[in-house]
């Protein structure tokens, strides 16, 4: 019988297995709300405790090993060693929300409560500087807030861009192998993201991990330099892919090939409709820069790389391949020019399609759970077929989805895979 990493790593390598892995909660993008969470385990009757927050950013959760169980998931990953908001993923204590809900946070997860009635959180925890991220009142995650400071063109100095790229401490060495070594017996497929890989994603661009962010951190403006200041961009890739070689090769040395994906890079190319650049942009400003740390990677490792882009990105799937890209998420086939039926023809014998398997938009919020268990089993029809597959909703499940629906999705699972 195939174990869970088995299944993984055959999908991976495009050949069919004996079921298609699934994936709820290893990563950033394949996350589920706490929400979510505490509602699943109320409706499957699974001892209450607070759910733990492991990305506050988004508001996910830890899915636990009682749940993944219930579920069959198939790959685990290990939180950051740090949150986006730069305090450390320890020390926890209890939380209440706004919704009602508690929660196990970081010790240093430090909010307050603004005039609006608007939650603002602290970076690294600091309430002597000035917040970096704020929750709505009516909301269920946060959003980054801007701090960029005034500057002089003539004065601008990318090396301000890059302070957060950093080597690896023994410290951080010991936190990942550590971590990947208890995983390591489990039996489950395992991803990574080891961070400072991500090229110009705009949740990283307002640095909300830092206190005194200096650079462009204004999302429009970094938008605007791609066009405008392109050496600018340059500067700033190639100091960060020189780092990130340096810790991919610290990295080996202590957990050699026991991971089986590596989180690259979250940089959204597409919105709904078109993209945020054309495909020569693309292939001028960033696929260099993929491509030195995909090269790496495949020449001394067998992990399989790990592209995440929102929206309408057939145009670039090509482009995704020559850089080195071995894994699309979120695959969001509601977006125009995603017909799941090309996306397979075209580009599955050379990528992965890590998502895709329900409308996160409208299909898993507001259809009924017959709905949702039709698209799934649709849509697992068309990826699953030769591997090439990871089941994952077109990303996190958010916090209002209806529980039953939530439970369809699995229930459609089980008929395509038979268990």
């Amino acid at each position: 019988m195939s174990t869970s990493k088995d299944r993984l790593i055959a999908s991976l390598n495009h050949r069919q297995p004996d079921k298609i892995p699934v994936d709820i909660g290893s990563t950033s993008v394949t996350g589920i709300h706490v929400l979510a969470i505490e509602n699943l385990r109320k409706y499957y009757g699974l001892d209450y405790h607070p759910v733990r927050l492991i990305e506050p950013y988004q508001m996910l959760g830890e899915v636990e090993d009682d749940l993944a169980e219930i579920l069959h998931l198939d790959v685990a990953g290990i939180p950051a060693k740090n949150s986006l908001f730069g305090f450390p993923n320890e020390n926890w204590k209890e939380f209440r929300t706004f919704w009602g809900q508690t929660l196990i946070v970081p010790g240093k997860f430090i909010t307050e409560v603004d005039p609006n009635g608007d939650l603002i959180i602290f970076p690294e925890g600091d309430k002597t500087v000035g917040p970096s991220g704020k929750m709505p009142k009516a909301g269920y995650f946060f959003d980054s807030i801007i701090r960029q400071e005034p500057f002089i063109e003539e004065e601008l100095n990318p090396i301000d861009n890059i302070e957060e790229f950093q080597l690896l401490t023994n410290d951080d060495l010991t936190y990942w192998s550590d971590n990947i070594r208890k995983l390591k017996d489990s039996g489950k497929g395992v991803i990574a993201n080891f961070g400072g890989t991500g090229l110009g994603d705009i949740a990283l661009v307002p640095a909300p991990f830092l206190k005194h962010p200096k650079g462009i951190r204004d999302i429009t403006e970094w938008y605007l330099s791609t066009l405008m200041r392109p050496d600018y961009i340059k500067f700033i890739f190639e100091k960060q892919v020189e780092i990130a070689l340096e810790n991919f090769r610290r990295l080996f040395e202590v957990i050699g090939n026991d991971i089986d994906a590596v989180f690259l890079c979250g940089t959204d190319f597409g919105t709904q409709t078109s993209s945020f650049c054309s495909t020569e942009t693309f292939d001028e400003l960033y696929l260099p820069w993929y491509k030195k740390m995909t090269d790496w990677i495949h020449e001394h490792t067998t992990w399989k790389t790990f592209k995440h882009s929102c929206g309408a990105v057939e145009p670039f799937m090509d482009s995704f391949i020559r850089a080195g890209i071995d894994i699309i998420n979120p695959v969001q086939i509601n977006a125009s020019g995603m017909d799941p039926k090309t996306l397979k023809q075209k580009y599955g014998e050379k990528l992965v399609f890590w998502g895709g398997g329900i409308d996160t938009q409208k299909v898993l919020p507001f259809g009924t759970p017959s709905q949702v268990e039709a698209q799934v089993i649709e849509l697992c029809d068309i990826f699953s077929k030769d591997g090439g597959f990871v089941f994952n909703t077109i990303h996190n499940i958010q916090a209002n989805v209806p529980v039953e629906n939530i439970v369809a999705i699995f229930t459609g699972l089980e008929k395509v895979n038979g268990s």
